[in-house]
């Protein structure tokens, strides 16, 4: 499955950077939905309210699915990759 990477860069409470991805089946292309997704996410992380727009989440490229990949797109819609400052 192709699935479409989404380069995100979110200011959190404390003011340091998160970058995480978030990817989604290639054929979602409503972007609100990916926003979505990824305040769901913030909200797992204590992040919830943080602003979450085109500013902070561009489409990157598409690329092939990982079966890790594949697993969390079937459970939740989405998976992340988490890049820096996501765990502290």
């Amino acid at each position: 499955m192709k699935v479409s990477v989404f380069d995100t860069y979110v200011t959190k409470k404390n003011g340091s950077i998160m970058h995480f991805d978030i990817l989604v089946p290639a054929r979602l292309n409503d972007e609100e939905k990916v926003y979505e997704f990824g305040r769901a996410y913030l909200g797992t992380k204590n992040q919830a309210g943080q602003p979450l727009s085109t500013k902070e989440c561009q489409f990157c490229h598409i690329e092939e699915a990982s079966q890790e990949v594949l697993s969390d797109i079937a459970k939740q819609g989405y998976s992340i990759i988490e890049m820096q400052g996501c765990n502290n």
